[in-house]
C-alpha cells in the first residue's frame, strides 16, 4: 500500500484517493489541485544550489545531484561523453578505489603517454581508411604493426593498476552504511546521480559525494570507455530496433544537438582521450551548473551547514558553462523513413513541439492523454474498434531546448501501414475538429491530480521529480504544473492540434518485416489478440538473445514446465519452446 501523508491525514493511501478521484463526474476540489512539495531553495557560496525538502515520516534520508549538462552540450567528435561521465564519477578518489594512489598516478600518466602514441597510429588508420586500403578500423587485422605493440604495452599498465584497485569501493561504502537505490542516467540535457541513506548517515553522503567531485580520479578511464562502446553495441546495434530508431531520430532532429544518440556515436566513443573529459568535467562540472537535493528526515539548519562545510569547498568554475544555442531549424516537408527490421510492423509518427516550460506543453500533455493509455482514443479506436492495432501509444516528451509528440501503432495481422496511418491520423483530426467532452478531459485531468498526490508518497520518488525537472529547467515545475494541467481547455487542446500537428512539421516512421526473413505470423495461428502482442514481445526478446547457455537455461526451465502440463500446456508455451530451439540452433550454427 503507497502511504500519502501518514502525519497529516489527509489521506491514507493511494487506493482510496483513486476512488474518490474517479467517481462519475466528481470535479476536483482546489485543495485538492494545490498540494506542493514543501521545498526550500539556498545557494552556497560557490553558487551551487541546494534544495531542501524535510520529510519526517521514515528515518532515511534520498539525496541526489544533478549536472546540468547532457548530450545536447556535446560536439561532433565527442558525442557519448557525457553518458562516459555517469560511469566514470564513481571510479573514486585519493582515498576510495586504490591502495596505493601515488603509484596509481604513475600509471594512469604512463598509460597516457602510451595512449598518445596509440592515436597518432589510428590517424594513420583513419587516413587509410579514407583511402580505401582498410574497410573497418575496428577490425584486429586492419591495426598498424605500431599499434598492436603500443596495445601490448597498455594492457601491462592496465593489469598493473589493477593490482592496486579496490573494486566498487564507492558502493561497498554506501552499502556497509545502510544505503540503497544507489545508481546515475544521463539524458539529451542533464547527467543525475543518487542514493537513499540512513538518516544519521546524511554526514557520509555529504563527505562521500563533495569528494567525488572534488578530487575526482578517473582510473580505468580507457577500459570504462570500452564498457561503453559494449553497452551501446548490446542496446542499439544488437536489438532488432535500435539501429533505426537510431537513424529515425538523425531524420527527425535536422540542425539540433538531440539528432546523435546519448551514448554517442560508434566512431566517437573509442577516440574520446582523457583530456577531453578533463577539460569537459572541468566545464560542466562546475559548482554553478550543479544542484543537490535532499529529501527526507533531517533539519535544515543542520543539513545546509553541512551542504556548505562539505560541498562549500569545491571551487567554483573558471568559466560558465556555454549555452547550447544551435536551434532546430523549422521542418519545411514532411519526412518519412522505411525501415524493414525482425520486429512486428508498426506506423510510428513524430511532431516537432516546444520545450519544457512553454505553455503549450500543458495542452500537449492532456492532449497526449486523451489518445493513449488502454482506455483513451487510439486504444478504443484501432485495437478494440477497428481491429487494425495491437498496440497503441501517445506521449508529449518535452526536453530543455525542444520538445517531440509521438503516436503510434503495431500492426494486427493482415494490416497494411497505409490503413493504420490514416486510422492514427483520423484521431488526430477528430481533436483538431472537435472540442474534447467536458466528461472525458475531466477523467484525464482525475489522472494528473492522483499523480500529484502520488509525488507525496516517498522521498526517493520526491528526489527524482526534483533532479529531471532541475536538469532540464526548473524543480518548481514540479509544484507549478499540476493548477495549469488543470486549466487545460477543449479549445487549448484544439489549438495545440491544429498548430503542431501538420504534414509538414511530422516525420513518419514504417517499419515492415525483411523480406525473406523468418515470419512468425504462422506460428501465431490460434492465439487470440491479447495471446498473439505477447507472444511477438517474447520472440522478439528471444531473436535478441546472444547468449546460448542462458537461452538453453531458459528452454529447460520451459520444457521441464511443459512436461508438468502435459497435454494442457497453452499454445504460447510451445511456441516459445520452438522459438527458443531456433534460436539456439541458429547461435550455434557453424
Amino acid at each position: 500500500m503507497l502511504t500519502l501523508a501518514p502525519k497529516s491525514g489527509l489521506f491514507a493511501a493511494v487506493p482510496a484517493l483513486n476512488l474518490l478521484l474517479f467517481a462519475v463526474g466528481f470535479c476536483l476540489p482546489l485543495a485538492l489541485v494545490a498540494q506542493q512539495v514543501p521545498v526550500k531553495e539556498h545557494v552556497l557560496s560557490n553558487g551551487l544550489k541546494l534544495l531542501l525538502v524535510e520529510r519526517h515520516h521514515a528515518p532515511n534520508v534520498a539525496g541526489g545531484w544533478v549536472a546540468r549538462v547532457g548530450s545536447a552540450n556535446e560536439r561532433p567528435g565527442i558525442t557519448g561523453i557525457a553518458h562516459l561521465f555517469e560511469h566514470m564519477m564513481f571510479k573514486g578518489t585519493p582515498t576510495l578505489g586504490t591502495k596505493d594512489y601515488k603509484r596509481d598516478l604513475e600509471i594512469i600518466a604512463d598509460q597516457e603517454r602510451v595512449r598518445g602514441l596509440m592515436r597518432a597510429e589510428e590517424a594513420k588508420m583513419r587516413a587509410a581508411l579514407r583511402r580505401g586500403e582498410i574497410d573497418d578500423m575496428l577490425k584486429p587485422e586492419n591495426k598498424t604493426p605500431r599499434w598492436r605493440e603500443l596495445e601490448k604495452e597498455f594492457q601491462k599498465l592496465v593489469e598493473a593498476q589493477r593490482q592496486i584497485l579496490v573494486k566498487n569501493e564507492f558502493d561497498r561504502i554506501y552499502t556497509a552504511n545502510g544505503g540503497d537505490h544507489m545508481n546515475a542516467y544521463t539524458t539529451y540535457d542533464h547527467t543525475a546521480y543518487f542514493i537513499t541513506v540512513p538518516a544519521n548517515k546524511l554526514e557520509l553522503f555529504m563527505w562521500m559525494e563533495s569528494e567525488r567531485l572534488l578530487r575526482p580520479v578517473f582510473r580505468e578511464f580507457y577500459a570504462e570507455r570500452d564498457v561503453v562502446f559494449e553497452e551501446r553495441r548490446m542496446r542499439t546495434e544488437s536489438t532488432p530496433l535500435g539501429k533505426f530508431a537510431e537513424a529515425f531520430d538523425s531524420l527527425f532532429w535536422e540542425s539540433h544537438p538531440y539528432g546523435w544518440p546519448v551514448i554517442g556515436w560508434p566512431s566517437d566513443i573509442p577516440a574520446i582521450t582523457k583530456a577531453q573529459a578533463d577539460e569537459f568535467y572541468a566545464t560542466y562540472y562546475a559548482p554553478q551548473n550543479l544542484t543537490l537535493a535532499l529529501v527526507g528526515d533531517f533539519a535544515s539548519p543542520g543539513a545546509l551547514a553541512l551542504a556548505e562545510r562539505y560541498f562549500g569547498r569545491i571551487p567554483r568554475g573558471k568559466i560558465d558553462p556555454p549555452e547550447v544555442v544551435t536551434l532546430e531549424q523549422p521542418q519545411v516537408a514532411e519526412k518519412r523513413f522505411y525501415a524493414e527490421a525482425e520486429a512486428n510492423p508498426m506506423v510510428d509518427i513524430y511532431w516537432h513541439t516546444p520545450a519544457f516550460g512553454h505553455k503549450d506543453t500543458y495542452a500537449l500533455d492532456v492532449l497526449a492523454q486523451v489518445l493513449a493509455t488502454q482506455t483513451g482514443r487510439l486504444h478504443k479506436g484501432l485495437v478494440l474498434g477497428g481491429k487494425l492495432a495491437t498496440e497503441t501509444w501517445a506521449r508529449q516528451a518535452e526536453r530543455k531546448y525542444a520538445g517531440e509528440f509521438n503516436i503510434g501503432a503495431d500492426l494486427a495481422e493482415g494490416r497494411s501501414p497505409d490503413e493504420v496511418e490514416k486510422a492514427l491520423y483520423a484521431e488526430v483530426q477528430r481533436l483538431q475538429s472537435e472540442p474534447v467532452p467536458a466528461n472525458e478531459l475531466q477523467k484525464v485531468k482525475n489522472n494528473f491530480a492522483v499523480a500529484e498526490y502520488r509525488k507525496l508518497a516517498a522521498n526517493h520518488p520526491i528526489l527524482m521529480q526534483l533532479l529531471a525537472a532541475e536538469g532540464v529547467g526548473d524543480w518548481t515545475a514540479i509544484n507549478t504544473a499540476g493548477p495549469k494541467y488543470q486549466a487545460v481547455t477543449p479549445e487549448d487542446i484544439q489549438r495545440v492540434a491544429r498548430k503542431y500537428f501538420t504534414k509538414e512539421n511530422r516525420a513518419v516512421g514504417i517499419y515492415t518485416r525483411k523480406p525473406g526473413g523468418a515470419s512468425d505470423e504462422g506460428d501465431l495461428a490460434g492465439l487470440n489478440a491479447q495471446q498473439k502482442a505477447v507472444a511477438r514481445k517474447m520472440i522478439s526478446a528471444i531473436n535478441e538473445g546472444k547468449d546460448v547457455p542462458a537461452l538453453r537455461k531458459q528452454l529447460s526451465d520451459l520444457e521441464a514446465q511443459l512436461v508438468k502440463a502435459g497435454p494442457q500446456a497453452p499454445p504460447l508455451m510451445k511456441l516459445v519452446q520452438k522459438k527458443l530451439r531456433e534460436r539456439i540452433a541458429t547461435l550455434e550454427k557453424p
